[in-house]
């Protein structure tokens, strides 16, 4: 499969536009209204184990883009997106 919009999110290279794709996710408007703990859970399961927590920064920061057409910078870097005690 060829390179999808998906590449335009900051944080989404090649291994990450995989991860979409195995969870069916082709593009940016598919994300809109996605739930991005609900995508990282089925991430894990398809791979059978615990999938790296940044991957579920990742999915956070892609469904704030998606659903964002004025985006904060600091928004746009996966750390924001990490989990706060």
């Amino acid at each position: 499969m060829g390179r999808s919009d998906l590449r335009q999110i900051p944080g989404v290279g090649p291994d990450m536009e995989r991860h979409f794709f195995s969870l069916g996710v082709r593009s940016v408007d598919e994300l809109k209204g996605a739930d991005p703990e609900e995508l990282y859970l089925r991430d894990c399961l398809a791979a059978g184990c615990a999938v790296d927590r940044c991957v579920l920064y990742v999915y956070r920061l892609a469904v704030y883009y998606a659903e964002n057409e004025v985006r904060n910078p600091e928004k746009l870097k996966w750390w924001y997106w990490k989990d706060r005690p």
